[in-house]
Order: structure tokens, then C-alpha cells, then sequence
């Protein structure tokens, strides 16, 4: 089978609370109130804590002196969003567990950034990850890289925040706009004032609420039914255990190839390139612990996709023997977990409220970061390069004024969202088909020294109109498709929307009718292989325009922004082999000049881009690690 990106009506917030819909206890108001209480509080804390006192550096890097464990979970944090915590155990109640082999491509996605792209952000002591493309390329690709991300960003974190509110009102009745403008409010206070720190922190505080809420559905959940041996008896029978789909046609929605290695690239998108989390490596106190949040968030995100895996077989099996009601069997795919669990949790006082709170802890980590992580991109690359005396008469005011700004055109970007109807998801949609352009121009800048300015600004518009050209075409191809309504029990659900692992399957629900053909076939694309599709179309183009218009020659380049891919390589081949291919012999003066380079790029000297460009102007530093290769403008 295959699909492209589903489209439905809307949901509607909830009127009539009393058909099907749970409502809360105090104590359920009560744990959800000091989910917002505690965060507030933490934020407030790390802002209060050295008033007066703070720098921009603090705001937007926590001073870089954050330990593994707290940045380990907050990228954990700024992962699991509160779609992803609907969407996986939905995923898994209607298609069997074929989405787990998803945990294969965690491996690989974040062992390359540990080991590819925080070495190399680090040690040039960046601020904004878009800053590289400047001393890769020049300010204009670092511009349009940094517009690229606001421009995902901020269509991305008012829906974030609007669908989980909008699921919650259909199915609890719980007030959509009062949830909207408390959790919008208190993240954009906490943000705000206790900058980067604060956000990390509160994200290890609602990583906690998220494990323990989906924790207690799975034990009340399988003590309801039997135990979990009763429940992986029950899903073998119905065929909701997977085996290995070894289709290698990237058409066909959920494969092993596709799960495990389109999704490396997609991971990639996330933990290699993307703000929000380049951010987190950098305010690490040193590489090494940056190397270590990345290693330390692999076994998280296992034990994560396990726990939305097992409460969606728990689902199954319960409403095997407690049929659902009509209301429940017509609802969109992402309401089916809340009525699960106020069904489940009912007669349990506080239980529900501590879900609703591992829910929205999902919602303010991801909008949080996002927040940040534009409030420091705007200052770093738009306010900071153009307007230095701007920047630096006030900056502690500009970076707080920035990130509550954000929180008030999130607020704005939820209203817009109530009135998108079936562009809802299409929004969704967009912040997938970004992510592999910004990836493929950073790979075209960091493994290909020949690649200039422009073949990067080309590349990188290629990759966008060959990203929306799919996708939205996609989205235009499903509107035409049949829609059809799940069955009570799942036994033949529709095909669910094709979106990217940030916001992790299903919104709304679609199928095709039959196998498409030409244009609509490339349509119906895996949307695991989007970022993958996206960023080698920016690296091909890219490529080919820089060698049309000259390659690097008359232009500086600065090898501590190139990955040393040639010599990684070469060390992996027989000393024998090796000695033919060495690189070359250099003067003395280049080594004493490299190795300077690499000890100032370590010890933090050149954290003024001034100075970086100084370097980059020279041409004496070494490439990666390794002082000795030096890259010259006559071997390019």
C-alpha cells in the first residue's frame, strides 16, 4: 500500500460535555495545577536566581556549563511532543507494531551528530547553529538558513500546542482556550525570564511528569486486562505483532528499510542540525558531556517508543473486551488514547489529571524550546550581524523581549490554527518538509569543500521546492481520496497521515482507493524518506551549481567547518595503502599555525566571530582534529 498526506475535517472543540466525555475531579485539577505551578517555579527560580547579574550568554546558553543528564533530557523532552504521545500508541492500536523498528534509526541518528556535527559546532564555539553557514559560506546562506528554521518553527509551535488542547476539549470537555492561554502564559514567562536554563531544567521536570503519567496507564491498563502477557497473547492472535517487512519500495509506508534507515535521516533533521537542539550540545560544559547527552538520549528514546508501543497494545486488547462506543469508534485517530484513558482511569482520583499533565509537560517542553531557540537565532543572526550597537546597548532586555514575543506570536499562531480547517495539517506537514533542506545544506557545506555560496543558496531553494512540491501535492492528492470512519474495534482503520517523527504520525485519518501511477506516485512517497528525499536534492543541485560557477577557487575557505571525511576513511585502510595516499607533506610553519588554531577552537578563544572570520580569512587552521592537513584554495 501506499499513501500521501492525509486530510480530513477538522475537529471542533466540544459543546455538549455530556456525550461520552469524562469530566475531571479536584484531585485531577489539583495534580494538573501543580504541573504548571512546579514549572513556573522552576523557571522563575533560574530567573530570580542572580538578578542583575545575568548576561545573554546565561539567557541563551545557559553559560555553557550544563551537565549531561539535565541536557540529555531535555533533548528528550524537545522530541517527545505531546503529538507524539497521542500519536504512538494510536499507530500501534490500528497498524500492529511495525512502527517499533522506528527505535532502529535511533542508533545511527544520533551517533552521527555525536560524533560528526557536535565536534564540529563545538569547537567553532557557536552560538546559532546557522552562524556555521556564515563562516562555511558567507552571511547571505546564513540568513537564509536561519529564516528557513523561523519559518518552520513558527508554523509548527501554535499547532503543537492547538491539537492536543482541541483533542482534549472533544474528548474531556476540559475548556480549550483556558488550557491554551494558561500553558501559553506560563511557558512564555518562564521562558522569557529564566532563559535557557530554566528551560532545560523545567524540561527535566516534565520528562519526569511524561514517564511517570504513560507509566500508570500502562499498570492500570494491564492489570485490567490479565497482565502483559495476556495482552502480547491477545495482539499475536488479532496479528499486532509485527514481523520484519523487508520491502525495500520506499512507497510503502512503514517498511524495516524505511523505519530504520529513512528515519535515520529524519533524526538527522532533528539532532543534528536543528536549534532547538544544537542549542542544548552547546551550552554543555564541555564536549565530551555534549558527546555524552547525545549517547545518554538513545536508550530514553527506547524506553519512550516502548512505553507509547505497550499502552497501544493495552489499548487493543481492552477494547477487545470492552467494545467502544459509537461516539469513541467515530472519532479522529488522535482522540482514540484520551478516551482510552479517561475510560480507563475513571474512579481513580488524580490518575486522569497526571496523564493530562504527561500531556501537556509534552507541549510545553517542545513550545519552550522553541521559544529559545528563535529568540536566540533572531538575536544571534538578524539583530546581532546587522545591528551591532542595537545588540549590545541592551541585550539582556532584547533576548527576553524576543523570546516573550514569541510567546505571544504563538499564542496568535493557535487562534490562526482554529480557523486553518484542513490546512491544519498541511502546517503540520511543513515542519517535515524543512527539516531536510536545512540538513542537506549543512551536510553539502561540512563533507563537500568544493561547494560555494551559491551552489548552497540554489541547493538549499531546490530542496524547498522539491519539499513542497511532494508534500503539498501530497496533501492535495488525499483531499480527492475517499475518507472513511474507523471501525469500533481497529480491524481495518484507514491509513493515517504521513507526518515527520517530530510530530509522529496521526492527525487525521486517510486512505487511496487504489495504486497511483506517474506524478501521483511520487506523491505517496514514505514520509520516511522525506528528509532523506529532501537533502540529497539540495546536495545534488548544490553541487552541480558550485562546480558550474567555479568551486571554491578566489574564495577563503576555513577548514575547521569541514568534516574530514577523505582522512576518516583513509585510516580505515592498510598502513601499505595508506602511505600511497597521504595527503601530502607541509611546511613547519603551517603545523605550529594548525595546531595554535586547535588549541584556541578547545580552550573557547575565538568566541567573537570577528576572530573566527580572522582565521577563516587565514587559511591556517586544521582541518577537523588533525592539525597536519591542511586545506589549500589549489587542491579545491
Amino acid at each position: 500500500m501506499s499513501v500521501g498526506l492525509g486530510i480530513s475535517a477538522p475537529l471542533t472543540p466540544t459543546s455538549d460535555t455530556s456525550m461520552g466525555t469524562s469530566t475531571f475531579s479536584l484531585a485531577d485539577y489539583v495534580v494538573f495545577i501543580l504541573l504548571l505551578v512546579f514549572s513556573l517555579a522552576i523557571g522563575l527560580y533560574h530567573a530570580f536566581r542572580g538578578w542583575g547579574r545575568h548576561t545573554v550568554g546565561e539567557l541563551l546558553m545557559a553559560d555553557r556549563k550544563m551537565d549531561c543528564f539535565p541536557v540529555a533530557l531535555s533533548l528528550l523532552a524537545t522530541f517527545q511532543s505531546a503529538v507524539a504521545i497521542l500519536g504512538v500508541p494510536s499507530e500501534i492500536y490500528r497498524f500492529g507494531t511495525q512502527y517499533w523498528f522506528l527505535g532502529c534509526c535511533y542508533f545511527l541518528g544520533l551517533l552521527i551528530p555525536a560524533h560528526i556535527f557536535i565536534p564540529v559546532f563545538y569547537r567553532l564555539h557557536l552560538t546559532s547553529a546557522y552562524e556555521y553557514l556564515e563562516l562555511r559560506f558567507n552571511k547571505t546562506v546564513r540568513v537564509c538558513g536561519t529564516m528557513t528554521f523561523i519559518f518552520q518553527m513558527v508554523i509548527y509551535m501554535g499547532v503543537v500546542l492547538y491539537a492536543p488542547s482541541l483533542a482534549l476539549n472533544a474528548v474531556t470537555g476540559f475548556d480549550l482556550w483556558l488550557s491554551v492561554l494558561t500553558l501559553g502564559i506560563v511557558c512564555t514567562i518562564y521562558t522569557s525570564l529564566g532563559g535557557l536554563k530554566a528551560v532545560i531544567w523545567t524540561d527535566v521536570f516534565q520528562t519526569l511528569v511524561m514517564f511517570f503519567g504513560q507509566l500508570a496507564v500502562i499498570i492500570v491498563g494491564s492489570a485490567k486486562v490479565g497482565g502483559l502477557g495476556h495482552v502480547w497473547a491477545v495482539a499475536s492472535q488479532h496479528g499486532r505483532i509485527s514481523g520484519i517487512e523487508l520491502d525495500p519500495d520506499p512507497f510503502v509506508r512503514h517498511t524495516f528499510w524505511t523505519l530504520a534507515f529513512g528515519g535515520v535521516f529524519m533524526m538527522l533533521s532533528l539532532y543534528g542540525v536543528n536549534q532547538a537542539q544544537v542549542q542544548r550540545y552547546l551550552s554543555s560544559r564541555t564536549e565530551k558531556a555534549a558527546v555524552l547527552s547525545c549517547y545518554a538520549v538513545f536508550p530514553c528514546q527506547q524506553v519512550a517508543l516502548c512505553m507509547g508501543c505497550l499502552i497501544g497494545l493495552v489499548m487493543f486488547v481492552y477494547y477487545q473486551e470492552h467494545p467502544m462506543s459509537i461516539q469513541q469508534a467515530q472519532a479522529a485517530p488522535d482522540q482514540f488514547v484520551l478516551y482510552f484513558v479517561m475510560d480507563l482511569l475513571k474512579g481513580l482520583p488524580g490518575l486522569p489529571g497526571l496523564f493530562v499533565a504527561c500531556l501537556f509537560s509534552g507541549s510545553l517542553s517542545t513550545i519552550s524550546s522553541a521559544f529559545n531557540s528563535l529568540a536566540t537565532v533572531t538575536m544571534e543572526d538578524l539583530i546581532r550581524p546587522w545591528f551591532p550597537e542595537f545588540a549590545e546597548a541592551r541585550p539582556i532586555m532584547l533576548s527576553r523581549g524576543l523570546a516573550f514575543g514569541y510567546g505571544l506570536l504563538c499564542l496568535g499562531m493557535v487562534y490562526i490554527s482554529s480557523q486553518m480547517g484542513p490546512v491544519l495539517q498541511a502546517a503540520i506537514s511543513i515542519f517535515g518538509m524543512i527539516g531536510g533542506p536545512l540538513l542537506g545544506l549543512f551536510c553539502l557545506g561540512m563533507f563537500f569543500p568544493c561547494a560555494n555560496p551559491p551552489g548552497a543558496v540554489v541547493g538549499l531553494l531546490a530542496g524547498l521546492v522539491m519539499a513542497f512540491w511532494i508534500g503539498i501535492g501530497s496533501i492535495v492528492i488525499s483531499m480527492g481520496s475517499h475518507i472513511s470512519l474507523p471501525p469500533t474495534n481497529g480491524s481495518s482503520f484507514s491509513l493515517p497521515s504521513n507526518l515527520t517523527v517530530a510530530t509522529v504520525t496521526t492527525l487525521m485519518p486517510s486512505t487511496t482507493l487504489s495504486k497511483p501511477t506517474g506524478l501521483r506516485r511520487l506523491y505517496s512517497l514514505s514520509y520516511l524518506w522525506y528528509s532523506a528525499h529532501n537533502s540529497t536534492t539540495v546536495i545534488v543541485v548544490g553541487l552541480i551549481v558550485s562546480l558550474l560557477t567555479g568551486g571554491m577557487r578566489g574564495r577563503s575557505l576555513n577548514p575547521a567547518t569541514i568534516y574530514p571525511v577523505w582522512p576518516k576513511l583513509r585510516a580505515l585502510l592498510p598502513l601499505s595503502c595508506q602511505k600511497r595516499l597521504h595527503c601530502g607533506s607541509y611546511s613547519q610553519n603551517h603545523l605550529i599555525d594548525g595546531e595554535l588554531f586547535s588549541k584556541k577552537l578547545r580552550n573557547g578563544v575565538l568566541g567573537d566571530s570577528r576572530d573566527k572570520e580572522a582565521m577563516a580569512l587565514d587559511g591556517t587552521a586544521p582541518q577537523g582534529n588533525n592539525p597536519t592537513c591542511v586545506l589549500h584554495e589549489t587542491s579545491l
